[in-house]
């Protein structure tokens, strides 16, 4: 494949480094997870668009910025990246919808969705740091959130919030499958599997579902359901935790850890008032009998022998089972945003350790609002958070954690400035004000007032 660029000279130094390596390292990546690119060139223009895409040629609009007054050229962040991602955006398109020819005008999704998808995946091979704008979970919360929205399935005439509708959720969705649900072997297998089944074919949104669960081996009903046909959204929230233990049938213990409990209940208002009142039996202390030297709590021989005569009865597995000391956890969650999705728990024990947890969706199959989950651990679980990684696009974070955490926000000052900013390349170059060149900029303002 020839890959060539086409820019004016007021493109460079930005263009000549970037442009033709875009293209090549998008060609690469998107063959890995499709097929061979099929035609012999692809070409990038420097144009008068941000982007726009055809079969074998696209225009690109980012270039850099020539300072009016002392002519030094630099770029942006934003200008480089962008104009990387357009490119890697534009060129991906002569494989979706150009090749696996889907219906852009009635499933706007089908192209610009998988194409933004595989670019953000072409964007994570480029450079380790790559600054994302569409594909992680974390970045569709806002929308997902917002009331103002639309189906992705509904026709493209009829979208609202085009980008974030037809490019950012279906990506995001997809690498949801990718790196939660499915996992990225099956994932990977199944949209190649996609990619060439439907090449130079004319593919529907059925098309595309049918491969990817035929493919996978997986029923997927439910998260294409949920994520194509509805507006709802990802909070699961932790609502409370009750502790259980094993009871070991010992009354030693079993009485102590019961009076345990007891005593840690706070002491009545009316009981702390009264400590120290002289009580009536304490001035006839012969009306003192044996309830008064022992509560419900003392251990009795008949407790004692009843517990032995139990322990007899046991079988091996029954004793090893009573003296293992599992901590046992029943877990509420509650479905509030409506999309059911897998559980990841990050289980934080007492001795600082801490491990991840793994429950597919399929656990929401009998009731899709509130569930509740037996959690087991050989310690006391000091915490407990649900989607740790922000890799299901939970829109709600608060309450995924519990014991509960403060947010944590700032108050900063703020004072407008006018100028350009957003150029870090030629802020970096500025020369640099120290306070001599400060005195000597005030001596020659006053010189030149008298």
């Amino acid at each position: 494949v020839l890959a060539m660029s086409y820019y004016p000279k007021e493109g460079n130094p930005l263009w000549e480094q970037y442009s033709t390596a875009a293209i090549i390292h998008t060609i690469n990546e998107y063959s890995k997870y499709s097929f061979d690119y099929p035609y012999p060139v692809a070409i990038s223009v420097n144009g008068p668009v941000g982007g726009m895409e055809y079969p074998m040629i696209c225009f690109n609009g980012p270039r850099p910025t020539k300072d009016k007054k002392t002519g030094e050229i630099t770029y942006s962040k934003r200008a480089k990246y962008g104009l990387i991602g357009v490119i890697i955006h534009e060129v991906g398109h002569n494989y979706f919808p150009m090749i696996v020819n889907s219906d852009e005008r009635q499933w706007t999704w089908m192209d610009e969705g998988l194409n933004t998808f595989l670019q953000s995946l072409a964007e994570r091979a480029w450079e380790e740091d790559y600054p994302l704008g569409r594909g992680d979970a974390r970045f569709i919360t806002g929308y997902m959130a917002s009331r103002n929205q639309v189906p992705i399935m509904v026709n493209s005439e009829s979208l609202l919030q085009f980008g974030n509708n037809a490019y950012a959720k279906p990506a995001a969705a997809l690498n949801i499958l990718r790196e939660t649900i499915l996992g990225r072997e099956q994932f990977d297998h199944a949209f190649k599997t996609y990619a060439q089944r439907w090449k130079f074919k004319r593919p529907t949104p059925a098309d595309f579902f049918r491969t990817m669960e035929d493919a996978s081996g997986t029923d997927l009903d439910w998260f294409w359901r949920g994520w194509f046909y509805t507006t709802d959204n990802v909070d699961i929230s932790i609502d409370g935790i009750t502790e259980y233990g094993v009871s070991s049938k010992d009354p030693e213990k079993e009485k102590a850890w019961k009076k345990a409990q007891r005593d840690a209940e706070p002491v009545s208002v009316s009981d702390q008032r009264n400590k120290g009142v002289p009580r009536y039996i304490d001035a006839k202390p012969e009306l003192k009998d044996f309830y008064n030297e022992h509560d419900d709590y003392t251990v009795t021989n008949k407790d004692r022998n009843s517990y032995a005569e139990q322990t007899e009865k046991l079988e091996d597995w029954e004793k090893k089972l009573l003296a293992e000391g599992k901590h046992l956890y029943l877990v509420d969650f509650s479905n509030n945003g409506g999309l059911v999705m897998p559980l990841i728990l990050e289980i934080q024990l007492a001795s600082g350790k801490k491990y991840i947890e793994r429950i597919p969706a399929e656990v929401w199959r009998y009731s899709s609002k509130k569930i509740t989950k037996l959690v087991v651990t050989d310690e006391p679980m000091t915490g407990l958070v649900q989607d740790p990684y922000w890799e299901t696009a939970d829109v709600d974070q608060s309450n995924n954690a519990w014991p509960r955490k403060a947010t944590q926000s700032r108050l900063e000052l703020y004072k407008s400035q006018r100028g350009e900013g957003g150029d870090m390349m030629k802020d970096f170059r500025t020369p640099l004000k120290t306070k001599d060149a400060k005195k000597d900029g005030k001596a020659a303002s006053d010189a030149k007032s008298e």
